[in-house]
């Protein structure tokens, strides 16, 4: 096997990224495997397809480092954005990519010819349990209900970027122990497709903190979509206003939910890191 790749991150969220209208990958889920391990791989949270499509520009296809395919993921659009622009596969600056979670719009925000931003059309967030999905409850909507975690209960709200998320807020989110009780809630029974999972702390009612459990992937510097499932739970728990700052272990990230389309736009960074080829077997 061998193929070129380039590695990207947003916020310290990063990925090898692949060109598939030039390269050749027979097996995306165990390549994904082998390519992000960080010892003998490249070393990355997700390996990541561009690749032709009929009913986009692109469309993206993402696996996870332990070879599940994401439906989404926020920080990767940013990177593919960028990437597709530098690359000279578009010459656009607002293009449509396909993917398992729909059509998701970026737009690399110019300022003298360079880019200062890139802001993600991350389409309207989805509340209901049925669509999340979760299970277990009479609630249509999970909004602060509680969850039993191995006798730990805590009082969570759901929502789906495109893909599952549970967010819990706390006082502190630096105390949480992440890598315990991160894969517990992960893997709940509640969840059946798993889900991604968000511990927050507001700051203030345009700030807030956040930090994450990615569903197949672990501990990350950042999310995306986490991102944006925090802001409108922030909402929907009447903790901050609708458009806010979400610090990450990463960096910064600024969501907005549109009052007016029901749309959640994400702007933040994108940072190429190293281009290269890939040769094991």
């Amino acid at each position: 096997m061998r193929f070129k790749f380039t590695k990207w991150h947003g916020l310290g969220n990063d990925f090898v990224i692949v060109n598939g209208f030039t390269e050749n990958i027979e097996d995306y889920s165990a390549t994904a495997i082998k390519v992000c391990d960080r010892h003998t791989g490249v070393g990355a949270d997700g390996l990541v397809l561009v690749l032709p499509s009929e009913n986009a520009d692109f469309q993206m296809r993402i696996f996870n480092s332990d070879g599940s395919e994401a439906e989404m993921c926020g920080n990767v659009t940013r990177c593919v954005a960028q990437y597709v622009y530098e690359c000279g596969l578009s010459a656009h600056t607002k293009i449509t990519l396909e993917t398992k979670a729909g059509i998701i719009i970026p737009e690399l925000i110019l300022e003298n010819g360079e880019i200062k931003t890139i802001r993600v059309d991350m389409g309207e967030p989805r509340l209901y349990s049925q669509a999340i999905p979760v299970t277990g409850f009479t609630e249509e909507k999970i909004v602060h209900c509680p969850l039993n975690v191995s006798g730990r209960l805590f009082n969570i709200t759901c929502v789906s970027m495109g893909n599952p998320h549970c967010v819990i807020f706390t006082d502190n989110v630096s105390a949480i122990d992440l890598a315990g009780i991160g894969p517990q809630i992960e893997t709940h029974s509640n969840f059946p497709k798993k889900t991604n999972v968000e511990f927050v702390e507001i700051i203030d009612d345009q700030r807030i903190r956040m930090r994450v459990w990615e569903r197949g992937a672990g501990i990350t510097m950042a999310c995306g979509t986490g991102a944006c499932a925090s802001l409108v739970a922030s909402v929907l728990n009447d903790k901050t206003k609708r458009m806010a700052t979400v610090e990450l272990d990463g960096g910064e990230l600024v969501v907005h939910w549109d009052i007016e389309n029901n749309h959640v736009y994400m702007s933040g960074p994108a940072t190429e890191v190293f281009r290269g080829e890939y040769i094991a077997n």
